[in-house]
């Protein structure tokens, strides 16, 4: 079960961009939290995608 969050955090969800396009099965998900009173645009991390082996740019779907 997710935990509430307290105030402007918020949890939020990171897909692979790169990941869509190559047609691989599955996909490469990351949960973290950001504060969206600090950062109201949609967050962007590269991250390592363990399908594709490589360090990915993941962007919030959520």
């Amino acid at each position: 079960m997710a935990k509430k969050s307290k105030g402007n955090r918020f949890q939020i969800i990171l897909e692979c961009t790169e990941h869509k396009e190559s047609g691989l099965p599955g996909t490469s998900r990351y949960v973290t939290q950001k504060n969206k009173k600090n950062t109201p645009d949609r967050l962007e991390l590269k991250k390592y995608n363990p399908i594709m082996r490589k360090y990915t740019i993941h962007k919030e779907i959520k």
